[in-house]
Order: structure tokens, then C-alpha cells, then sequence
């Protein structure tokens, strides 16, 4: 009985490790995730911004062409 309990002991110790490096894993993948989806809006924020720019100078040389 003795060598069986050893053997669990063993496999549960190596899924457990198998599966905590998983969730590191995962929490990573995760943590990236949310970053990336900041930096989006972060862009898309001074895209329009840079629209907006640009159209105001438009309306400007259309009056200085005009």
C-alpha cells in the first residue's frame, strides 16, 4: 500500500504543477489581453483626434482657396 500512495502522491504532484503552470499561463495570455485592448482605444482616440485636426484644416484652405 505503502508504494501506491507514493505513486499518487507523485502523479498529483506533477498535474498539479502542470496545471499551475497553465494558469500562469493563462493569466498572462490575460493580462496581455487587457493591455492590447487599452492601447486600442488609446489609438483610436488620437486617430480621432488627428481626424478632427484634419478636417478643420481643410475647412481652413477651402476658405483660403475660395
Amino acid at each position: 500500500m505503502a508504494k501506491k500512495n507514493k505513486l499518487l502522491n507523485e502523479a498529483a504532484a506533477r498535474i498539479g504543477t502542470a496545471m499551475g503552470k497553465a494558469n500562469r499561463t493563462a493569466h498572462k495570455l490575460s493580462k496581455a489581453g487587457v493591455l492590447a485592448k487599452k492601447e486600442l482605444e488609446d489609438i483610436s482616440k488620437q486617430v480621432e483626434s488627428l481626424k478632427k485636426q484634419l478636417q478643420k484644416t481643410t475647412k481652413r484652405l477651402r476658405k483660403a482657396l475660395a
